[in-house]
């Protein structure tokens, strides 16, 4: 499993309203232990969103909100979330769950990322620049990856912003469509980004 770590934050005014848990807005106390970054700032969300990502022939990066992926090597996956009157950067950190181990973990920087002792949950701590707010992290299906329900939490100042379930499916399960309902997905080469 690779982790695009976008170190330019690509947004949209025309976000797609999220798929998000309601516990995400809950206030949930914060510790000592807060970011120098972020402790002048209130952390309130505006928007969290999970989907599939996609970078078209232009270049043009396009994000589909969808709690289905398909089991498809390089099919990225991931998170976005505004976060309101946030400027500049923002340490966060992610909790990825999965069914059962991939054959392998892998990220693109390897740097503050750990995995649990049975292999099936890895967290990852990064500093972004939350260019209009927004962080976000993607994930790219590689060989051996598991299919089923995968869970993702992501923390700013150990307080949780967003808490996303999704499935990765199997291609026996992908005849259902994956996506945007009732509109026909192109097959895009393998687009490194």
């Amino acid at each position: 499993m690779r982790i695009w770590a976008a170190t330019v934050v690509l947004t949209s005014s025309l976000l797609m309203p999220g798929i998000i848990h309601p516990s995400v807005f809950a206030n949930n106390a914060q510790t000592p232990s807060q970011s120098q970054s972020n402790k002048a700032q209130q952390i309130n969300v505006s928007k969290a969103e999970f989907g599939i990502a996609k970078i078209d022939s232009e270049g043009k990066f396009h994000f589909t909100p969808t709690t289905k992926v398909r089991l498809e090597e390089g099919s990225k996956y991931g998170w976005r979330i505004r976060l309101q009157d946030v400027q500049g950067e923002v340490t966060w950190r992610e909790v990825i769950r999965l069914p059962k181990p991939p054959e392998t973990w892998a990220t693109d920087n390897g740097e503050n990322f750990t995995l649990s002792p049975d292999g099936m949950e890895a967290i990852s701590n990064r500093t972004q620049l939350a260019k209009d707010g927004v962080i976000e992290n993607f994930w790219t299906i590689a060989p051996g990856d598991p299919p089923g329900k995968h869970t993702i939490h992501v923390y700013v100042d150990n307080r949780l912003v967003g808490n996303f379930e999704f499935e990765v499916l199997p291609p026996e399960k992908q005849k259902a469509k994956v996506g945007v309902p009732g509109k026909k997905e192109k097959r895009s080469t393998s687009v490194k980004y």
